[in-house]
Protein backbone atom coordinates (compact mmCIF):
# COMPACT_ATOMS: atom_id res chain seq x y z
CA UNK A 1 0.00 0.00 0.00
CA UNK A 2 1.79 3.11 -0.81
CA UNK A 3 1.48 6.30 1.15
CA UNK A 4 -0.11 9.31 -0.08
CA UNK A 5 2.64 12.48 0.28
CA UNK A 6 2.12 16.46 -0.14
CA UNK A 7 3.66 17.81 -3.02
CA UNK A 8 6.62 20.20 -1.58
CA UNK A 9 5.38 23.64 -2.12
CA UNK A 10 6.93 26.46 0.25
CA UNK A 11 4.26 25.99 3.19
CA UNK A 12 4.93 22.47 3.47
CA UNK A 13 8.94 22.32 2.99
CA UNK A 14 10.20 20.69 6.29
CA UNK A 15 13.05 23.21 7.98
CA UNK A 16 12.34 26.07 5.46
CA UNK A 17 11.82 29.64 7.03
CA UNK A 18 9.09 32.02 5.49
CA UNK A 19 9.37 34.04 2.72
CA UNK A 20 10.19 37.95 4.85
CA UNK A 21 9.01 40.56 3.50
CA UNK A 22 12.51 42.45 4.18
CA UNK A 23 14.83 40.70 2.48
CA UNK A 24 16.06 40.36 -1.41
CA UNK A 25 15.23 38.06 -3.83
CA UNK A 26 18.72 37.63 -4.84
CA UNK A 27 20.43 34.19 -3.47
CA UNK A 28 23.56 36.11 -3.31
CA UNK A 29 25.99 35.17 -0.05
CA UNK A 30 29.46 36.89 0.53
CA UNK A 31 32.33 34.78 1.06
CA UNK A 32 35.85 35.93 1.86
CA UNK A 33 39.01 33.19 1.95
CA UNK A 34 40.80 33.31 5.29
CA UNK A 35 43.99 35.20 3.59
CA UNK A 36 40.95 37.63 2.07
CA UNK A 37 40.13 38.79 5.42
CA UNK A 38 43.75 39.25 6.46
CA UNK A 39 44.14 41.50 3.31
CA UNK A 40 41.07 43.52 4.61
CA UNK A 41 41.77 43.73 8.32
CA UNK A 42 44.98 45.46 7.47
CA UNK A 43 43.04 47.93 5.69
CA UNK A 44 40.43 49.40 8.23
CA UNK A 45 40.77 50.82 11.46
CA UNK A 46 38.75 49.44 14.86
CA UNK A 47 38.02 46.01 12.88
CA UNK A 48 34.65 44.17 14.69
CA UNK A 49 34.27 40.88 13.68
CA UNK A 50 31.86 38.49 14.95
CA UNK A 51 33.03 34.69 15.91
CA UNK A 52 30.64 31.74 15.93
CA UNK A 53 32.30 28.83 17.18
CA UNK A 54 29.90 25.97 15.92
CA UNK A 55 26.53 27.19 15.58
CA UNK A 56 24.59 24.98 14.44
CA UNK A 57 21.10 26.13 13.47
CA UNK A 58 21.04 28.09 9.90
CA UNK A 59 17.87 30.03 11.70
CA UNK A 60 20.80 31.75 13.91
CA UNK A 61 23.64 31.94 12.07
CA UNK A 62 20.83 34.19 9.73
CA UNK A 63 20.36 36.20 12.66
CA UNK A 64 23.66 36.42 13.50
CA UNK A 65 24.36 37.81 9.80
CA UNK A 66 21.52 40.34 10.46
CA UNK A 67 22.61 41.85 13.23
CA UNK A 68 26.30 41.84 12.16
CA UNK A 69 25.70 43.90 9.32
CA UNK A 70 23.31 46.78 11.12
CA UNK A 71 26.45 46.80 13.39
CA UNK A 72 29.24 47.50 11.27
CA UNK A 73 31.08 43.81 11.62
CA UNK A 74 33.53 43.27 8.91
CA UNK A 75 32.77 39.23 8.31
CA UNK A 76 31.11 36.55 10.49
CA UNK A 77 34.17 34.29 11.40
CA UNK A 78 32.66 30.07 11.21
CA UNK A 79 34.86 26.51 11.82
CA UNK A 80 34.41 24.43 8.66
CA UNK A 81 33.19 21.54 10.27
CA UNK A 82 30.82 21.19 12.65
CA UNK A 83 28.84 24.32 11.89
CA UNK A 84 25.42 25.73 10.03
CA UNK A 85 26.58 26.08 5.92
CA UNK A 86 25.03 29.53 4.73
CA UNK A 87 22.23 27.81 3.68
CA UNK A 88 18.60 29.18 1.57
CA UNK A 89 16.98 29.40 5.39
CA UNK A 90 20.03 31.15 6.85
CA UNK A 91 20.19 34.09 3.98
CA UNK A 92 16.04 34.30 3.74
CA UNK A 93 16.65 34.92 7.62
CA UNK A 94 19.17 37.20 7.58
CA UNK A 95 17.19 39.69 5.30
CA UNK A 96 20.12 40.65 3.17
CA UNK A 97 23.20 40.55 5.94
CA UNK A 98 24.49 37.65 4.13
CA UNK A 99 24.87 39.61 1.06
CA UNK A 100 26.79 42.31 2.79
CA UNK A 101 28.70 40.74 5.36
CA UNK A 102 31.27 37.91 4.51
CA UNK A 103 31.44 34.69 6.34
CA UNK A 104 34.75 33.22 6.19
CA UNK A 105 35.01 29.65 7.19
CA UNK A 106 38.34 28.51 8.97
CA UNK A 107 40.09 25.43 9.20
CA UNK A 108 41.49 25.92 13.02
CA UNK A 109 39.59 28.23 15.05
CA UNK A 110 42.25 28.44 17.88
CA UNK A 111 45.03 29.20 15.74
CA UNK A 112 42.70 31.27 13.72
CA UNK A 113 42.05 33.86 16.94
CA UNK A 114 45.86 33.57 17.85
CA UNK A 115 46.49 34.62 14.14
CA UNK A 116 44.58 37.76 14.59
CA UNK A 117 45.60 38.52 17.91
CA UNK A 118 49.35 38.34 17.35
CA UNK A 119 48.97 39.38 13.63
CA UNK A 120 46.22 42.37 13.33
CA UNK A 121 46.53 43.38 17.35
CA UNK A 122 42.96 42.11 17.64
CA UNK A 123 41.66 41.90 21.14
CA UNK A 124 39.41 38.77 21.15
CA UNK A 125 36.36 38.86 23.62
CA UNK A 126 34.90 35.34 24.11
CA UNK A 127 31.31 35.19 26.06
CA UNK A 128 30.53 32.67 28.76
CA UNK A 129 27.86 32.35 31.39
CA UNK A 130 30.48 31.72 34.28
CA UNK A 131 32.57 34.68 33.92
CA UNK A 132 32.62 37.26 36.34
CA UNK A 133 32.41 40.18 33.97
CA UNK A 134 29.94 42.26 33.04
CA UNK A 135 29.27 43.14 29.03
CA UNK A 136 28.33 46.51 30.26
CA UNK A 137 31.26 47.03 31.98
CA UNK A 138 33.54 45.86 29.34
CA UNK A 139 35.45 47.62 27.23
CA UNK A 140 34.09 46.84 23.52
CA UNK A 141 36.47 49.51 21.19
CA UNK A 142 38.78 49.46 19.41
CA UNK A 143 40.08 45.79 16.72
CA UNK A 144 37.51 43.23 18.71
CA UNK A 145 36.57 40.19 17.92
CA UNK A 146 33.64 39.31 19.53
CA UNK A 147 33.26 35.25 19.88
CA UNK A 148 30.35 33.08 20.63
CA UNK A 149 29.57 29.10 21.48
CA UNK A 150 27.29 27.04 20.13
CA UNK A 151 23.65 26.65 21.41
CA UNK A 152 23.79 24.77 24.34
CA UNK A 153 27.22 24.01 24.90
CA UNK A 154 29.20 27.71 24.26
CA UNK A 155 32.87 27.91 23.22
CA UNK A 156 34.92 24.25 22.80
CA UNK A 157 37.56 24.77 25.34
CA UNK A 158 40.40 25.53 23.09
CA UNK A 159 38.60 28.74 21.68
CA UNK A 160 37.78 29.51 25.17
CA UNK A 161 41.81 29.67 26.46
CA UNK A 162 42.12 31.52 23.27
CA UNK A 163 40.26 34.47 24.42
CA UNK A 164 41.84 37.65 25.90
CA UNK A 165 38.76 38.39 28.22
CA UNK A 166 35.46 35.97 28.80
CA UNK A 167 32.45 38.31 29.40
CA UNK A 168 28.81 37.64 30.24
CA UNK A 169 25.74 39.29 29.55
CA UNK A 170 23.86 39.97 32.72
CA UNK A 171 20.28 37.84 33.40
CA UNK A 172 18.48 39.69 35.58
CA UNK A 173 15.35 36.66 35.29
CA UNK A 174 15.10 33.16 36.07
CA UNK A 175 16.34 31.70 32.52
CA UNK A 176 20.12 30.92 32.37
CA UNK A 177 20.96 32.30 28.95
CA UNK A 178 19.85 34.37 26.05
CA UNK A 179 19.51 32.29 22.81
CA UNK A 180 23.12 32.59 20.38
CA UNK A 181 21.52 34.96 17.87
CA UNK A 182 20.14 37.47 20.67
CA UNK A 183 23.18 37.33 22.62
CA UNK A 184 25.13 38.06 19.28
CA UNK A 185 22.97 41.00 18.88
CA UNK A 186 23.25 42.75 22.66
CA UNK A 187 27.28 42.09 22.52
CA UNK A 188 27.26 43.75 19.05
CA UNK A 189 24.96 46.96 19.95
CA UNK A 190 26.68 47.28 22.96
CA UNK A 191 30.09 47.65 21.51
CA UNK A 192 28.57 49.97 18.64
CA UNK A 193 27.14 51.99 21.38
CA UNK A 194 30.42 52.07 23.00
CA UNK A 195 32.32 53.08 19.91
CA UNK A 196 29.58 55.81 18.05
CA UNK A 197 28.48 57.50 21.33
CA UNK A 198 30.55 56.75 24.55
Amino acid sequence: MSRHRRSKTPGNRPREARANAHSSSSTGIARLSESDLFDRIAEVEDVLLLVLDGVQDPHNLGACLRSAEGAGVLAVIVPRHKASPVTETAVRVSCGGAMYVPVVSVANMARFLGRIREECGIRVVGTADESDCDLFESDLTGSLAIVLGAEGEGMRRLTKENCDTLIRIPMLGRVECLNVSNAAAVCLYESLRQREFG
